[in-house]
């Protein structure tokens, strides 16, 4: 019977993408740098975006959306966090962004848990997020597992692209796991890439269980993946000479697919990390010597790398609360009237949270834009989307519109009027 069920939700899902749709009237935000233009259009047909912005002309037998007086947008792309994975960071059995004890680090491939019934999908998609990127932490090691790009529809196939990069920490997290110090780390970055050298080289004699063994076989398919090129490292690091490290590390593993997360200090070598043209998924609203890494946090290193030219997208690594981007991309359009700070202008900030991860990551030519051609992920607003007092009035996901409730709204209505009758007995008055 569930077969027959999840069978039934993806006929219907089909359908509903095969549609014709045009939104109109709405202030459009295409989400890729460019300002929004009032008075526009946003065409979707077969789960994919046709036409967005001001002249487009509504096709014959569109289902017609009127927007007039609202704002209408590409999705919000989040990452780096565990939406999807952890129920509760309280309960351990619902909780599998963690694998402290577990013998694989590298291998582990977040994408086979995440649950698209997960309460926090609906509250987040309710918030305009409609891709994010999720990672799990592995055992006891510097290496973080393979992370995924998912979408928050309400369908069971939450995963739009699985193994999309490796996480590795290398900064004063991946000192503490490397034993203690950052030495330590590099040391067992450079154990762990020669390893996986020795499996591509002999796989039926590498043992991967012995005294002295890193990674297991797993860990070391993995990281040749990497060593390759053919998924990214995002290595997350905070201050200037550990990215300069990370940049270095091209110069003995050519092959890599650079990524910085984190990137607190990133302003300080922006340019070193545009001419190395690696992508940075950088805090927005660090500003305060919070850690010995980050002694020189500002909140103008965003718009300080991206006039350095490098790809910026705003990073997150919390647990749940997502759609809180929006109000780090409005504080650096709001930071542009504080002297001495630099922030972005409207489009640029509002591309930090949607084409910018999509870019870092190598999806933007199919996610995080309203481009023709990328995956109809569109948001309809009742005002500005980097205004918090603004709410989504209309999610589509894929072209399919979205159910627009939640387990956190479905409560807020049933306690927002509650008679004297329909309490529970301990409520005594």
């Amino acid at each position: 019977m569930k077969a027959i069920l999840l069978a039934a939700s993806a006929l219907i899902a089909q359908s509903a993408s095969a549609q014709t749709i045009a939104i109109t009237g709405g202030t459009v935000a295409i989400g890729d740098g460019s300002q929004p233009v009032q008075g526009g259009t946003v065409v979707i047909r077969n789960g994919r975006i046709v036409a967005a912005g001001s002249g487009v002309a509504v096709p014959a037998g569109a289902q017609t959306v009127d927007a007039t007086g609202k704002w209408v947008s590409a999705g919000i792309v989040t990452g780096i966090g565990d939406l999807g994975v952890v129920d509760s960071s309280g309960v351990d059995e619902s909780a599998d962004a963690s694998a402290r004890q577990s013998p694989y680090n590298a291998a582990i491939d977040v994408s086979t848990s995440v649950n698209p019934q997960s309460v926090m999908i609906a509250n987040e998609r309710l918030g305009g997020v409609t891709r994010a990127l999720v990672a799990a932490s592995g055992g006891q090691s510097i290496f973080g597992g393979q992370g995924a790009v998912i979408d928050l529809g309400n369908d069971p196939d939450p995963v739009t692209k699985a193994r999309a990069f490796q996480i590795v920490q290398l900064g004063e997290d991946g000192a503490r796991s490397a034993g203690g110090s950052r030495p330590a780390a590099w040391a067992s970055l450079h154990d762990a890439f020669a390893q996986a050298q020795d499996f591509r080289r002999n796989p039926a004699g590498f043992d991967g269980r012995g005294r002295d063994a890193l990674l297991t076989r797993a860990d070391a398919a993995a990281l040749l993946q990497v060593l390759d090129g053919r998924v990214p490292l995002v290595a997350r690091v905070e201050r200037a000479s550990d990215i300069r490290q990370v940049l270095a590390l091209r110069t003995r593993y050519p092959g890599l697919k650079l990524i910085l997360a984190g990137a607190s200090e990133g302003w300080m070598v922006a340019r070193e990390i545009a001419a190395a043209n690696v992508p940075v998924l950088a805090y927005a609203l660090a500003d305060l010597p919070s850690s010995f890494e980050q002694l020189a946090a500002t909140e103008s290193n965003v718009s300080r790398m991206t006039a350095a030219g490098v790809r910026v997208g705003i990073y997150f690594d919390g647990s749940g609360g997502e759609h809180v981007v929006r109000q780090f991309a409005g504080n650096l359009v709001a930071i542009t009237r504080v002297p001495g700070a630099s922030g972005l202008d409207w489009g640029k900030a509002f591309a930090a949270i949607s084409s910018g991860p999509a870019e870092v990551m190598g999806m933007g030519a199919e996610i995080g834009s309203l481009r023709p051609g990328r995956r109809a992920d569109v948001v309809v607003w009742d005002g500005d989307p980097l205004e918090l007092s603004s709410q989504p009035t209309a999610v589509y996901i894929d072209g399919v519109a979205q159910p627009m409730t939640s387990r956190q709204r479905q409560l807020r209505d049933r306690y927002l009027n509650v008679v004297e009758g329909a309490l529970p007995k301990a409520y005594d008055r």
